[in-house]
């Protein structure tokens, strides 16, 4: 069969989740290029069943036991039902399933970590959208994409943005990365003003509606440092070599320079679809019929320095992956800890980045450079639980 009219066997992890249902979006609109082979979700059993009948997966997975009846019952009238497993290990054995060719890791959190790793050691290749797997699993994630020869493809659009423009540099080319960053919720308020904002305040992003907790991160650019540690694991530049500005547009994903100082750059409108394509159809490009560029609608585009006084996070990430070994881990989970603290307007604002200082600065004389995928799942429970007792 000819490449170009072959299905691509792929496998969802968090199908019901915004990552999975633009995944299914694109193979709804193209069914000659993917097809599905399995499914795993959480909660969502309503939607999970409908994206049964439509896709017809060969396995899927609720992370919740005790939804399985649930599910049984609402395709109880499907007469070829897939296999229905649940849990950690069934999550996992999606992962690990059968003759897919990719795996799209779009679980959020340490609990996507596991499966993905399952999904590797299987030699699967990952279309990668759980920042975890590198920011706290790389010392162990690297070293078995390298051991079963699987390809680890970014599917958020600022990677995949540096990954589209590397499409041809050779090797030793890149100078320099430049993630974009949008600024967030408060890239216009006077950092003076950051004492009394409110979480209603925090959640207003100016230019799109996402998750609350993406949308904090955004608000603090802790997510914009995330991305920093993403960057040097995927990409292999040291941190002296990744950059951030503020581009309130948000039409220019990301930008690489050159040795010869020369810079490119992927622009696109801001459409999750795009980079989750790129990472399935790679190195393949497909005609989609989603709205073009119109670079005279989208207008000026303005860039300018982060302010270091107002987002604070950023250097914590920044240190966090100079410092490597756990303290990424430790960085991501104590962040997460005081994001739903802020959500549940037990701490302020301000108070994120206090916290997660604290908390780093605890670990830092018990960090271990080469952890175990044991270790780290040690130190992320073990920041969470730290982070309730700082005061």
């Amino acid at each position: 069969m000819n490449k170009s009219t072959k299905q691509k066997a792929i496998t969802i992890l968090g199908s019901t989740g915004s990552i999975g249902t633009q995944t299914l979006d694109i193979v709804t609109h193209h069914p000659d290029k993917f097809r599905v082979v399995g499914l795993a979700a959480g909660n969502n059993i309503k939607l999970l069943a409908e994206q049964i009948r439509t896709f017809k997966p060969e396995i899927v997975a609720t992370s919740y036991p005790e939804k399985v009846a649930e599910l049984q019952n609402a395709i109880a009238d499907i007469p070829d039902p897939p296999q229905i497993l649940a849990g950690t290990e069934g999550v996992a054995e999606v992962a690990r399933y059968g003759d897919a060719e990719s795996v799209v890791t779009g679980i959020v959190g340490c609990a996507g970590l596991l499966p993905t790793i399952a999904a590797i050691e299987a030699g699967k290749d990952i279309a990668l959208a759980n920042k975890e797997t590198l920011i706290a699993g790389a010392p162990v994630v690297l070293p078995l994409v390298k051991k079963h020869g699987v390809k680890l493809l970014p599917a958020d659009s600022e990677h995949s943005a540096i990954f589209q423009c590397l499409q041809g540099v050779p090797e030793n080319g890149l100078r320099r990365i430049i993630l974009t960053a949008s600024g967030g919720s408060f890239r216009d308020l006077p950092v003076e003003k950051l004492a009394t904002v409110t979480v209603q305040d925090a959640l207003k992003h100016p230019n799109w509606t996402m998750g609350q907790k993406i949308t904090i991160d955004s608000a603090t650019l802790m997510n914009k440092g995330l991305e920093v540690i993403e960057a040097h694991y995927l990409f292999g530049l040291d941190y002296d070599r990744i950059d951030i500005v503020i581009h309130p547009q948000s039409i220019i994903h990301s930008l690489i320079e050159v040795q010869d100082t020369s810079m490119l750059a992927q622009l696109g409108w801001p459409d999750m679809r795009l980079p989750l394509l790129y990472a399935l159809s790679w190195p393949e490009r497909i005609y989609t019929d989603w709205k073009q560029l119109d670079l005279v609608k989208a207008g000026d585009l303005t860039f300018r320095e982060p302010d270091h006084q107002k987002y604070p996070c950023m250097q914590l990430a920044y240190a966090a992956g100079r410092a490597g070994g756990l303290m990424p881990a430790v960085l991501n989970a104590a962040n997460e800890q005081a994001v739903a603290l802020f959500l549940a307007e037990k701490i302020d604002f301000l108070d994120i980045p206090k916290f997660i200082e604290k908390i780093c600065d605890r670990f830092n004389i018990q960090n271990e450079q080469n952890p175990s995928l044991d270790d780290i799942l040690e130190a992320d429970t073990w920041a969470r639980k730290a982070i309730l007792e700082v005061q």
